[in-house]
């Protein structure tokens, strides 16, 4: 079917209506870039950053990434729209230095282990200044980060940090340093991160704007927050600037030699010793201490790797050979998140229990497809399947259609009078009576992914 039969009626002049509104909005009718003098070998990346063509490309990312208005309200087509009226205004005021960002939204989100994660959610526009200003930054500062850094980076990401983390282990490093900071970008020291940015971006403008946004207020309620310190996440510029700040500490552990692997505020070294891994800690007190950030004792440890987990993983050893495995803690989460979706006290059918199960179960296995443990997977997904069963029973609801149903199915009559004669007692009914009825095969025709 060729893409133009694919297209659904009105996808099309939606497309070129968001084409031209991003055309529209970032329309800059500039006049050329004052000329740079001496050594200012970073001016003028505040008006590369204000480039139509780089705007453009940012309002096309803000779009992609979807994600909630912020305090005046507005989403991505209403932020559109006002640019179009507004963009000239907004531009002068941000080659003046005079632009102040809008507050950022305070939102609370629940962690997998307990607590909750703060995130700072600016307005579509401040996001869009930030995605602009973060693709003139990045690929200026990425290439200076140390090779040991994998979060929130070009071409890195999570996985690459637990292949390295494996390979360090495989090598003999038993001891892990695992370091985890308190609240660390809560904790972000504005002075020093400026300090840090200057030494490597010298055009002022950039250096103004960037001090604005971590210097806008917090909107919590009905509450204004003034912030003289932290890095909310949530908005673009956030992970470039926390690797900014941390690769001083990266590029220390470097010098001396050490096997290491940090994804955001996430460090674990890699010794092989105790006594090793103790002096490390210590090491790193220090230097996280000179950078006015705390290490979180309650979370960090000199352990074994086989009793600690990075990015959800954890290792075992087979044979002589060390293996990626999914954490507990990462299983636990994941069985409560299933047995959440797959509740039997529901009104929804069978068919979209299914298909916000697995929608969840596609994401989860994307990003656990490293481990190395097919028993653990067969076995969740014939823990799945007996909960989507014991929901097919209930919805089945009356012994008499229970019978019907699965001697339909081709059930051996005894095994469904059985079932239908407890027809209340759901999870125990749908195990092993009826496996040979409901199926791997009826779960696959339903939509449900297989982990295994």
């Amino acid at each position: 079917m060729s893409k133009a039969m694919r297209q659904m009626p009105g996808q099309s002049g939606r497309s070129e209506r968001q084409a031209g509104e991003a055309r529209r909005c970032c329309d800059l009718d500039e006049a050329a870039p004052p000329p740079r003098t001496g050594n200012d070998t970073g001016a003028g990346l505040l008006e590369a950053a204000l480039r139509r063509e780089n705007l453009q490309r940012a309002l096309k990312q803000v779009r992609a990434n979807k994600g909630a208005a912020g305090v005046d309200g507005l989403d991505i087509d209403q932020t559109a729209a006002m640019l179009r009226q507004c963009w000239p205004a907004i531009r002068d005021s941000l080659r003046e230095g005079t632009y102040r960002p809008q507050p950022v939204r305070r939102v609370m989100i629940p962690k997998p282990g307990g607590g909750e994660r703060e995130l700072g959610i600016p307005t579509v526009l401040d996001r869009l200044i930030q995605q602009a200003l973060l693709q003139v930054l990045q690929p200026i500062l990425d290439p200076t980060f140390s090779p040991h850094s994998y979060g929130f980076r070009p071409g890195r990401g999570a996985h690459d940090a637990v292949l390295a983390a494996q390979s360090f282990v495989q090598s003999g490093r038993r001891v892990v340093v695992d370091v985890d900071l308190e609240k660390f970008f809560d904790r972000v020291d504005h002075d020093i991160l400026i300090d840090r940015l200057r030494r490597k971006i010298p055009d002022p403008g950039v250096i103004r704007l960037v001090r604005a946004y971590l210097n806008a207020d917090i909107v919590d309620g009905d509450a204004v927050i003034k912030r003289t310190c932290g890095t909310p996440q949530g908005g673009p510029l956030s992970p470039l600037l926390a690797n900014l700040l941390l690769d001083e500490v990266d590029k220390e552990l470097e010098r001396r030699g050490h096997a290491f692997c940090r994804y955001a505020d996430d460090c674990n070294i890699y010794v092989r010793s105790r006594r090793a891994g103790e002096r490390v800690m210590a090491l790193l007190r220090r230097l996280y201490g000179r950078l006015h950030l705390t290490v979180n004792e309650t979370k960090s440890a000199v352990a074994s790797v086989y009793g600690r987990k990075f990015l959800g993983y954890a290792f075992r050893q087979a044979g002589g050979v060390v293996k990626r495995r999914v954490a507990d803690k990462a299983i636990r989460a994941f069985k409560d998140k299933v047995r959440h979706l797959t509740t039997r006290v529901t009104g929804r059918s069978l068919k979209a229990v299914v298909e916000r199960l697995g929608a969840f179960v596609r994401g989860w296995k994307a990003y656990f497809r490293l481990a190395q443990t097919p028993r653990v997977f067969n076995d969740l997904d014939e823990w799945m399947r007996h909960r989507l069963r014991a929901i097919q029973l209930k919805q089945w609801k009356r012994g008499w259609t229970i019978f019907r149903e699965l001697t339909a199915r081709g059930a051996n009559l005894n095994a469904a009078r059985q079932v239908a004669g407890n027809s209340r007692r759901w999870w125990r009914n749908s195990a092993k009576l009826l496996n040979s009825v409901l199926t791997i095969k009826w779960a696959d025709q339903l939509g449900m992914p297989r982990l295994a």
